[in-house]
């Protein structure tokens, strides 16, 4: 059994940005959210948008002040603003922060009261989202969150802790860009987080209870691309055919999001980003990776063997009781390829005796993917599972 429902019109290869100028938007004005990051304005993409967007008789506004890990108050502050200006669509133009900015903000441009009042999970009421959504496109500048896929948007509520993801069916974009020219300035540490990001998307989607034949389809293509791909984009950022399929990658990964689910790995993750916000979403997966996999070896080892062979692994040739070890080893591998396999917590100022406040946090803010794990883990077994992250 399985649900499909991914209502998105995606334009995706190089050079697709240029359809901004002709194809039908959802409005005549947009409210663009962009982050503080200023990369979309030092590459010219921002002023590319604005000027394509007049060429197809839509005025804008820029809200630019979304954080890497974006926090409720600029939500709330992006909504009043698009309020104010008029504006009947929203765009996000970036990373994952900034399309899933977009997403809560076209929430809270037609729903009153608080943002957290209609989040799942944690202490967010689970209100009803009755007056809709304004339309959502997404421009996306990396590879990573796979958002602009699926309807999920992850915010963190400054005055609680708490880093939730959320969505319903209108926080689908009704029209994504996926355009890998404006990914070949990203630079290599962040173009490793966002892969591994989509490669943690679609390992999760794959051994989720949610899994199904569709979505096993996008994760396992998925897997494979940035296991083939993603060491080269992030040794030469020009190399387009690289860009491209990890592109390709970070997409089909937003549908594993549309059609399966994350498992607790995310839940884990949102804690430690919750907590420590300058850490990079991607750079915590990878952190984490290697021991919360492990865990599942002996749970799941046929579907791990699928994903090492994926990556390249010969694991028919392996005796079979070490067919599922052979994925994580092959995570080992494709971390040292792309540099990333020395990261440490404690360079983001985490320390080991937060541990079990970090596993307390994940549980009650994000408890439902613990829901969907192919075998349950409970607070002790987390509890390693992070000690054996630290570092």
């Amino acid at each position: 059994m399985f649900n499909y429902y991914i209502p998105t019109r995606v334009l995706f290869g190089a050079g697709k940005l240029n359809e901004l100028a002709t194809i039908k938007l959802p409005g005549k004005k947009a409210l663009i959210v962009t982050t503080n990051g200023k990369s979309v304005v030092r590459y010219g993409v921002l002023d590319r948008v604005i000027k394509l967007l007049k060429q197809n008789g839509v005025e804008s506004v820029v809200f630019d002040k979304m954080l890497p890990n974006p926090v409720k108050s600029h939500v709330m502050e992006a909504a009043a603003l698009l309020r104010k200006e008029g504006c009947d669509f929203v765009i996000g133009l970036g990373g994952g922060s900034a399309i899933d900015s977009a997403k809560s903000v076209a929430l809270m441009a037609k729903n009153p009261g608080d943002y957290w009042d209609y989040v799942g999970g944690g202490t967010g009421l689970g209100k009803p989202v009755e007056k809709g959504v304004l339309p959502i496109v997404a421009i996306t500048t990396t590879a990573g969150t796979g958002t602009e896929g699926d309807p999920w948007t992850v915010i963190t509520n400054e005055e609680t802790t708490e880093k939730i993801g959320f969505g319903t069916d209108e926080t689908f974009p009704t029209l994504s860009i996926v355009d890998p020219e404006l990914m070949v300035t990203v630079p290599p540490d962040l173009t490793a987080y966002q892969g591994f990001d989509a490669f943690c998307h679609s390992a999760e989607g794959y051994i989720a209870k949610d899994a199904n034949p569709v979505s096993d389809l996008y994760a396992l293509k998925s897997i494979e691309l940035v296991a083939r791909f993603l060491p080269r984009a992030v040794k030469d950022g020009k190399d387009m055919e690289a860009r491209t399929m990890v592109a390709l990658a970070n997409t089909l990964a937003g549908f594993v999001e549309s059609t399966s689910s994350c498992t607790s790995e995310h839940s884990m993750e949102h804690a430690l980003s919750a907590y420590h916000p300058k850490l990079a979403h991607g750079a915590g997966l990878i952190m984490l990776l290697v021991p919360y996999f492990s865990f599942f070896v002996d749970k799941v080892p046929a579907r791990m063997a699928d994903m090492a062979r994926v990556m390249g692994v010969n694991v028919d040739a392996l005796p079979e009781n070490e067919r599922g070890a052979a994925f994580v080893h092959a995570i080992e591998t494709l971390q040292a390829a792309c540099g990333v396999d020395k990261l440490k917590m404690s360079d983001y100022g985490i320390t080991r005796a937060e541990i079990p406040e970090l596993a307390k946090n994940a549980r009650s803010a994000m408890g439902g993917l613990f829901n969907v794990d192919p075998s349950p883990i409970s607070d002790a077994a987390m509890i390693k599972i992070l000690e054996a992250a630290y570092r």
